[in-house]
């Protein structure tokens, strides 16, 4: 079994279906083969985590409004999520980039690893039916979807951002209080937060908790450690 295989723990059947929706349009295009890229699949891949993942969320939540629902499976399949998903199990190492496209750090971009996630998806899709397709994903997406029972309406950039970092090296962001301002009933708090002796971004709020997660949600949005890393 690969490393990826064992990661998502699925054996492949038609280890052409892999390939296939690992290999970017990049390689694809030098390589004169421009019908195999991952394109297909990701196409495909994205009905299925839709459909997924809908179903579980129209079960979980069956006293929600479609709105609510629209709401939830967004944070759930945005590119940004899917992207996150994909460091989770490391699918940026194993993706076939074209020479142009690993130059400019292609690996670690956002949409390459959200393609390449919902192709992944779309081929153990026709691998091995909607089935074990639905499994994978439930799987993979757990910790998420569970974390939706308790706070159905509400972000955790704190959260999201320690896993988007740990992705890439093993080490969680550090949060500290930088600055108070105001008077006692109406305090303001500042916090920072770093990772790699990196300072990410800094967020204020009206409680310590407030500004660590205006903070963590700062750095999302910024992502400026994948700048260091094209630097590095």
């Amino acid at each position: 079994m690969q490393p990826l295989e064992s990661r998502i723990n699925y054996k492949f059947r038609n280890s052409f279906l892999l390939a296939e929706a690992l290999t970017h349009p990049s390689l694809a295009y030098e390589s004169q083969k421009p019908h195999f890229d991952n394109q297909r699949l990701e196409f495909l891949g994205d009905a299925v985590l839709q459909l997924v993942v809908t179903e579980k969320l129209f079960k979980m939540f069956p006293d929600f409004t479609e709105g609510r629902l629209t709401k939830l499976r967004s944070r759930v399949v945005s590119r940004r999520a899917l992207a996150r998903f994909a460091m989770v199990i490391h699918l940026g190492d194993y993706v076939l980039l074209g020479k142009g496209e690993e130059a400019t750090g292609g690996r670690r971009r956002l949409s390459t690893l959200a393609d390449a996630f919902e192709a992944l998806i779309g081929a153990v899709y026709l691998d091995s039916g909607p089935d074990e397709a639905r499994r994978l994903v439930l799987d993979l997406f757990e910790s998420e979807i569970g974390n939706m029972v308790s706070s159905p309406e509400e972000r955790n950039p704190k959260g999201e951002l320690q896993e988007l970092l740990q992705a890439i090296q093993p080490q969680a962001p550090i949060y500290r209080i930088v600055g108070e301002s105001g008077p006692d009933h109406r305090r303001v708090f500042q916090a920072e937060v770093s990772w790699r002796k990196l300072i990410l971004a800094t967020g204020k709020g009206k409680s310590k908790k407030e500004a660590e997660a205006r903070a963590a949600a700062e750095a999302l949005r910024n992502r400026i450690w994948e700048e260091e890393e094209k630097g590095e």
